[in-house]
């Protein structure tokens, strides 16, 4: 009785001592998950505060100490980049928001991943820019137009909708065309632009371009648009590049002699905000020009940088011709140093001095 009573308690000891180790282990494991959830949760707070407020190129990241004390290394990645570096970098990050994953390697090892946005906005806040009506021109309402440029005296006009989208060319003050060259049923044209003797239509979910015959709007062939565009918006020319909008925040620069090459992109963003839905495009003077779709708001763009410098409100105009959800603001050109502004559907084309 008594040998078999101290090995009962021999045993009953290497249990206990097995599980207070258990025991340990567990806690120091759960010690561990709730460190490593709260330097989660405080790097997701900080990234939350930080995505409405926004950074500037050069700005620091400045992580929570939660975050930076328990690392032995932080990297951020971003498609195929990645950087060590916690400062925002013009080589790194674009304007307005960009998707990134917080890669924190712990001293003891283990890597940590948190997906946020960071957005990045211009130091400069945007002018308000104003004008003056001068003058008024007729405009056929039949018209859908996605492309709106003038050179000389004549209208260039690239008109949208499924069975209805055409290229065409009048005169400045007057509605009958010149010549015109209608799409297939299924394509819906999109923005066009005057390359030399060109015409360069872009068409919207068909993934494709279209050049034509200047004077006679003959089609003389169609490119492919580069994979990165998934849809044509707004098109102009810089006197080098094409430059294509796709409807979200950045402008595409494509070689005009092979259209399906991208050479660069920016991304467009103001003081406090970034910009998509970017549209009808026109280049004048070293600036660009853009409409917001489905705003009366016409900005004007740094093409170096993408960055707002400028934003014009033409909301009295829009209003006297826009009734529904389609007959919105959407068309650009210039006239000298005027700028001529219509729509979708309006009866008018404008021409304001900008002051």
């Amino acid at each position: 009785m008594t040998v078999f009573y101290k090995f009962e308690t021999t045993t009953t000891k290497i249990l206990m001592k097995k599980n207070i180790l258990m025991g340990l282990l567990a806690l120091t494991l759960f010690t561990a998950c709730n460190k490593d959830k709260e330097i989660l949760n405080t790097l997701s707070e900080y990234n939350t505060t930080m995505e409405s407020q926004g950074y500037h190129f050069g700005d620091a990241l400045k992580l929570p100490a939660s975050v930076t004390e328990n690392a032995e290394s932080i990297s951020i990645s971003f498609g195929d980049k990645s950087t060590d570096k916690l400062v925002v970098d013009p080589n790194f990050f674009t304007l307005g928001d960009n998707a990134v994953t917080f890669n924190i390697k712990k001293k003891g090892g283990e890597t940590l991943t948190q997906d946020a946005t960071i957005n990045v906005f211009a130091k400069t806040p945007e002018q308000n820019l104003t004008y003056e009506l001068v003058k008024e021109y007729p405009h056929d309402p039949a018209n859908f137009v996605q492309g709106f440029q003038l050179e000389g005296n004549t209208i260039y006009e690239s008109d949208g909708q499924n069975g209805q989208s055409k290229i065409i060319k009048y005169p400045l003050g007057s509605t009958t065309a010149m010549a015109s060259t209608t799409q297939p049923a299924d394509v819906f044209s999109e923005g066009s632009t005057v390359v030399g003797d060109k015409i360069y239509q872009l068409t919207w979910q068909n993934k494709k371009g279209f050049f034509y015959d200047k004077n006679s709007l003959k089609l003389l062939g169609e490119f492919p648009y580069p994979n990165v565009i998934g849809e044509g918006w707004g098109l102009t020319y810089d006197g080098k590049n094409l430059i294509l909008s796709d409807g979200t925040k950045n402008l595409y620069f494509l070689d005009p002699a092979n259209p399906s090459k991208m050479v660069r992109y920016i991304s467009v963003a103001g003081n406090s905000q970034a910009y998509d839905q970017l549209n009808e495009l026109e280049y004048h003077n070293g600036f660009i020009y853009a409409n917001v779709w489905q705003t009366a708001s016409i900005l004007k763009i740094d093409p170096k940088n993408g960055e707002v410098l400028g934003k014009f409100d033409f909301s009295e105009i829009a209003k006297a011709n826009t009734k529904g959800t389609d007959d919105v603001l959407n068309g650009i050109a210039f006239k000298g140093e005027n700028m001529l502004i219509t729509g979708k559907n309006w009866t008018k084309i404008y021409e304001v001095a900008i002051k």
